[in-house]
């Protein structure tokens, strides 16, 4: 491919469609865990380091996507731990033994489910907050790359990666390394996981909103804060889960 915007598009557009074709059981598999934890009056939880927290918005607390979902950030050992700032820094999502305060700090309840991103899926933050999770007795799905995730040694102790622990995985079809357009001195430029890990995240969305709507019931789904009515119609939906989603952070 050329090294140029259009280069790039080309890329993205055949990977999107390759990753939506070959994830399509998979998408369906994991809206099935995420409809039936709604319906046991569960919150989605959402959970991703570095990049991958782009998922965790994608997710949580969006202009139509579904209200019942909570994000899980790194920031939250801070904001609802006490722990110093100074502490956020480029390698934490490599330390395992901040998972479980992690998962401490965060409003979890029996039914709910948690949707993990990490297109490496080998870092101990990551392996170790899954490992915690499915303990819990909690659904699990994880999205990641499999050619990426298969190419690099976990850096959890057990050896164990994120694809290793989950109920479902899907694969973001990002290529080792993430980037897809090659540099004539080396490397490449062009990431793609964030791109096609929203995909998957909207697609489940819609296929859970799509199963509730079947059943004859109302999906509790955002509007646009930037609506006359939005905010007046999120607050109604939001009062339900009080206390379970947290916003704003």
């Amino acid at each position: 491919m050329t090294l140029s915007a259009e280069g790039y598009l080309e890329v993205v557009t055949g990977l999107m469609t390759r990753v939506a074709a070959g994830q399509r059981d998979n998408v369906r598999r994991a809206a099935d865990l995420v409809t039936t934890a709604l319906r046991a009056g569960g919150v989605v939880h959402a959970f991703g380091t570095g990049h991958s927290e782009a998922l965790s918005m994608e997710i949580a607390g969006r202009a139509g996507g579904l209200v019942p979902t909570n994000r899980i950030a790194l920031r939250d050992l801070v904001l609802y731990g006490g722990a110093p700032a100074d502490i956020l820094g480029p390698t934490l999502e490599r330390d395992p033994t901040v998972a479980r305060r992690l998962l401490e700090l965060a409003p979890v309840q029996p039914p709910d489910i948690f949707v993990i991103a990490s297109n490496s899926g080998v870092n101990g933050t990551i392996v170790e907050f899954a490992a915690l999770v499915k303990e819990r007795g909690h659904a699990l799905i994880a999205i990641t790359s499999a050619e990426h995730s298969a190419g690099v040694p976990s850096r959890h102790p057990s050896g164990r990666r994120l694809g290793d622990l989950a109920d479902v995985v899907l694969d973001n079809g990002a290529p080792y390394g993430d980037a897809t357009l090659p540099l004539p001195g080396g490397g490449a430029v062009g990431a793609v996981s964030s791109i096609t890990a929203a995909l998957l995240a909207q697609q489940i969305t819609v296929e859970v909103v799509a199963r509730l709507i079947e059943a004859g019931e109302t999906p509790p789904v955002y509007l646009s804060a930037n609506i006359p009515t939005g905010d007046e119609h999120n607050k109604v939906l939001e009062a339900r889960y009080a206390g379970r989603i947290r916003r704003g952070s």
